[in-house]
């Protein structure tokens, strides 16, 4: 049986893997291993060419519409503590007066 590696945010023991990725039920941080067993960085980019990461606050690049809704994300919405992740949208967010989003990161610039 393989050594689960501790969370890294919490040290805890009770962490567990889902797919390619290790997952820590007591704080809820998510972070992927390599084969050799360090940690993988994800390497995201702003739309000016920053390097994004986990917990960085954003701004909005232009004008986007929400999809499903007659909404539209205004230019220059702030966007606080950035979860970034794996696919197409590639940025897990909550943008107050709005809610839950996923944004793709080449529609931000880091603030």
């Amino acid at each position: 049986m393989k050594e689960l590696p501790n969370c890294p945010q919490c040290n805890s023991a009770y962490t567990y893997e889902d797919g390619n990725l290790w997952i820590c039920p007591e704080c809820g941080h998510e972070w992927a291993l390599s084969e050799d067993g360090e940690e993988e960085e994800m390497v995201v980019e702003d739309a000016n060419g920053n390097f994004l990461s986990n917990g960085d606050s954003v701004t909005i690049a232009k004008d986007l519409k929400v999809k499903g809704t007659s909404s539209v994300l205004k230019i220059g919405t702030k966007v606080k503590n950035i979860l970034l992740v794996e696919g197409d949208h590639n940025i897990d967010c909550k943008i107050d007066g709005f809610g839950p989003m996923k944004l793709k990161s080449e529609f931000v610039k880091k603030a």
